[in-house]
């Protein structure tokens, strides 16, 4: 079962039709069952995935503030090869990047062969947050949706592996999330009075978010909408994606793997004669 929804290319998206607190009947105990199960194939497959060299996997982030984004990355790095994986957070660009197209530092963290990148945010803020705010004119960041189709088919013509997700949540559950941060210590510092002014353009972003999901899934990088008012959900969703996604790629890695076995035995077997 495909819990999380994946935006066929073409697709006219509408949030309001995606229910972000759907869990598909199942309770949490079972959830996090399937999770566990669903979180050693995916370290199993990393495994494979790093090893054979063969194709980058790439996954994209996004979703509002206290969506999970920071949740959803530390639950991936608990079932991944840490010396294959990394995180590249994107925040307001500096004036160095600024002064290059918006694609110029993303390009630079794109995951080489055997690895996998986190994006959290991503070069889709480009037609976000800039769009929202008007931080260039629409004339700008318009024709932006066409250069970000360009890009991640040149990945995908590459090797690399797309998976995008959009965490999903409700305009109540995130004002549950932010005012937890105030009633809670340990939440404390994750305050920031910037979230609480963002919840004025809510609808802003639910054009935007929408525009940009029906644009710009491809079969080569969908996109896809998971439900994330649940956090135990929320996982479960994403893991199963990716297990679904990786899956067949395993035959080809494991006759690479095999292919590299052979050829060191091969190697050990000539130096041991050459050493008689």
């Amino acid at each position: 079962m495909a819990f999380a929804k994946k935006i066929e290319p073409g697709t006219a998206v509408r949030l309001a039709e995606i229910d972000p607190a759907y869990d598909a009947g199942l309770s949490k105990d079972d959830g996090e069952k399937l999770t566990k199960d669903l979180a050693k194939r995916l370290d199993e497959l990393d495994d494979l995935h790093y090893e054979a060299g063969m194709n980058s996997v790439l996954i994209v982030l996004q979703g509002r503030d206290t969506s999970g984004k920071d949740g959803t990355i530390r639950f991936l790095l608990s079932s991944l090869n840490a010396q294959g994986c990394r995180v590249a957070p994107f925040k307001v660009p500096t004036p160095i990047e600024l002064a290059h197209d918006f694609l110029w530092r993303v390009h630079a963290v794109t995951p080489p062969k055997g690895g996998m990148t986190i994006f959290n945010r991503s070069h889709y803020e480009d037609v976000l947050v800039v769009r929202v705010h008007s931080l260039v004119p629409e004339a700008v960041w318009r024709p932006r949706y066409e250069h970000i189709d360009a890009f991640e088919r040149l990945l995908a013509d590459s090797g690399t592996i797309i998976l995008k997700f959009m965490l999903h949540i409700s305009k109540e559950e995130q004002e549950r999330r932010l005012l937890d941060r105030e009633n809670e210590v340990q939440k404390a510092w994750k305050l920031n009075v910037g979230d609480w002014k963002e919840r004025a353009y809510w609808d802003d972003y639910t054009a935007a978010y929408e525009e940009a999901l029906s644009r710009c899934s491809t079969a080569r990088a969908p996109w896809y909408v998971v439900p994330a008012d649940k956090k135990w959900f929320r996982n479960l969703a994403i893991a199963e994606t990716l297990v679904n996604t990786l899956e067949p790629y395993r035959k080809a890695w494991l006759e690479r793997l095999e292919g590299i076995g052979e050829a060191a035995k091969a190697e050990l077997e000539e130096f041991r004669r050459s050493q008689a």
